[in-house]
């Protein structure tokens, strides 16, 4: 959220983030207009205020004096202030609930370096890693979603049917490796001084708003027993969509102390999203689907600290892909595609070669985000009441927050699917994760079950 002596102070600034950052239905004019008659409410209640506390001393005074008339006139004139000013309080408070909804629909202001553009196409390709040594790979890499139901590792069609569209089952050795993958994930950010946590699940709306989801992504929020389009309290719960959510609300309306920072935690949970974007080869398969697991990475520092500490947490995300030799390139979001709470951001993606894709690269294949390494400085502080005191004499100051994905596994699990695909359609699995499948060098397969098996010419 934009402090309110911001929006004043530098309207232009702001109107320019609205309008680089392709933000609509928001009038800043009128929360402009909401302010100035707030200002000028709080201006008169003051003097009201102290017009009151002058009659009620002369009232003293008239009565000490013996001036009876004069002090009832003072005590009714002390009434019409009081009803005056119970009048202007309540119109200021109404005011002021107004402009705090209408701030938490202000996106937050690109920072100076973040490039101008309308969308995915305007973003700036900063680096390109790992295309100078590439593995030989079959001639036709078979997609994640066939090779996975040929080798039995992903159910989609058994996934629907006990819950819906969006939903599969990980079975087997594919199991065991997004496993594997989530225990080597959280084993490398450990390295990196990361601290665990194993948040709740169900988080509340407060908690939503601290970090941008409320109001503006509700739609794409699995909320718990209500009605999607219902107004929410507070204390609705809602699945979280990442867990940056909770691991960023746990210090919520708290103040740290300079020596805390910076404080670095990563969070595996599972995620829930509705929104599962437009059929097609793009999204087919375990690339887009409402629940996934994703190890987050939550930072928490000094002002002055954050953006060294934001190139510092890219290259923390990135080190998994380094690790398992997987090709990928990272992204400069340009302000149309960077999202509506971050300063500055940007993105990792993985190549995965068994799909061609018109902005995939040169060499085929699709370029698949696994993590989105953001800059949101002081904007879900200012929500959540995230602040820190610099000296235990001094003022407490918000401080700046910064997340990132490290990364999202089913994604990293289709490259690795794709990637690490041999001619005979196997999967060779990389060497870094051997040790967490029991030194399993090849993924193989396993029959299917079932009469379907047995009618689709699979079983003898």
């Amino acid at each position: 959220m934009l402090s309110r002596q911001f929006v004043r102070e530098h309207p232009e600034t702001v109107r320019d983030a609205i309008e680089r950052k392709g933000v609509t239905g928001v009038d800043l004019d009128e929360i402009l207009a909401i302010d100035e008659e707030w200002r000028e409410l709080k201006a008169k209640g003051d003097g009201l205020r102290q017009e009151r506390n002058d009659i009620s001393s002369a009232i003293g005074q008239y009565k000490q004096e013996g001036d009876e008339e004069a002090a009832q006139e003072a005590i009714e004139r002390s009434q019409e202030l009081k009803d005056e000013l119970q009048d202007v309080e309540d119109r200021a408070d109404e005011l002021e609930s107004e402009l705090e909804a209408a701030l938490l629909e202000l996106p937050n202001v690109p920072h100076e370096s973040v490039p101008t553009g309308e969308g995915e196409a305007d973003n700036v390709e900063r680096s390109r890693e790992g295309f100078d040594d590439l593995r030989d790979l079959p001639d036709e890499v078979v997609p994640h979603y066939d090779l996975g139901e040929e080798l039995d590792l992903l159910d989609f069609e058994r996934g629907a049917k006990v819950t819906g569209g969006g939903y599969q089952f990980v079975k087997g050795d594919g199991a065991r490796l997004e496993h594997a993958l989530v225990q080597f994930m959280l084993d490398v950010h450990r390295e990196q001084e990361y601290v665990d946590v194993l948040p709740p699940i169900p988080v509340n709306s407060d908690s939503m708003e601290g970090t941008g989801q409320l109001p503006k992504f509700a739609e794409d929020a699995y909320r718990v027993g209500a009605r999607q389009d219902d107004d929410y309290d507070s204390d609705d719960l809602w699945l979280l969509p990442t867990a940056e959510v909770p691991v960023t609300n746990m210090y919520r309306d708290e103040i740290l102390l300079d020596d805390d920072l910076p404080v670095k935690h990563q969070a595996f949970s599972p995620n829930f999203r509705r929104e599962a974007g437009e059929h097609g080869t793009e999204t087919r398969g375990y690339v887009r689907v409402h629940q996934f697991h994703k190890v987050e990475l939550v930072n928490f520092v000094r002002p002055e600290d954050s953006y060294d500490r934001l190139e510092g947490l890219l290259d923390e995300a990135a080190e998994v892909l380094d690790r398992l030799d997987l090709p990928y390139r990272v992204l400069d979001m340009c302000t149309g595609d960077m999202g509506f709470t971050q300063a500055k951001k940007y993105d990792i993606e993985v190549w995965a070669p068994g799909d061609d894709m018109d902005q995939g690269p040169e060499i085929g294949g699709r370029w698949l985000e696994v993590s989105s390494v953001s800059n949101f400085e002081d904007f879900q502080a200012r929500r959540a009441g995230l602040r820190f005191r610099p000296e235990r004499h001094e003022s407490a100051e918000y401080l700046h927050t910064l997340n990132g994905s490290g990364l999202a596994v089913p994604r990293v699990l289709v490259a690795i699917m794709e990637y690490y695909q041999n001619e005979d359609g196997t999967v060779t699995v990389p060497e870094p994760l051997r040790p967490y499948m029991g030194g399993q060098e090849v993924i193989e397969g396993h029959e299917p079950v079932g009469e379907s098996a047995v009618g689709a010419g699979e079983k003898e």
